[in-house]
């Protein structure tokens, strides 16, 4: 054989592999799950250190300010979906598996998708479940903890 016919049958056999692991429709969509956490991240420090801020933070439960104790330490936090975007395709099978870190008691929805209340519980794994069938940009939200508790879905046409 010719080393032109050998390369072009390399050539031929190389493109149908890749053509094979590709996969086979993208309005198929893929299975994807993610993992989140329903969380609290915060932090503190004495008033020797750093003084009290004393300035009001947005009302809705989001974000919590502690003033200064009999030792004079302060604490600040806020509740966040983690991760707080969430990037699949129109078409995706999406199951998400949040658990809950702190808070007792979240009452999430996702628009459009899971607009009905689903609740995460510190300890628990809530399983939210939708094919994404609509692309755009989609609010994530929990009633309990505004306005901090915002994420964002984010579905790509194909």
């Amino acid at each position: 054989m010719s080393r032109t016919k050998t390369f072009l049958l390399v050539c031929g056999i190389s493109v149908g592999l890749i053509f094979t692991a590709l996969p086979s429709s993208p309005a198929q969509g893929a299975e994807k799950v993610i993992y989140m956490q329903a969380m609290e991240p915060k932090g503190g420090v004495t008033v020797d250190k750093e003084p009290f801020p004393g300035v009001d933070l947005p009302k809705g439960g989001g974000y919590v300010i502690k003033k200064p104790d009999a030792k004079g330490r302060w604490e600040v936090s806020t509740y966040a979906w983690n991760p707080a975007q969430i990037i699949v395709r129109k078409g995706d099978k999406v199951t998400l598996k949040i658990i809950g870190i702190n808070g007792a008691k979240h009452s999430g929805f996702i628009e459009h998708y899971h607009p009905k209340e689903f609740t995460v519980k510190r300890g628990v794994i809530t399983t939210v479940s939708f094919t994404a069938d609509k692309g755009g940009r989609f609010r994530i939200g929990c009633d309990e903890h505004k306005p901090s508790m915002e994420g964002e879905l984010i579905v790509l046409d194909n």
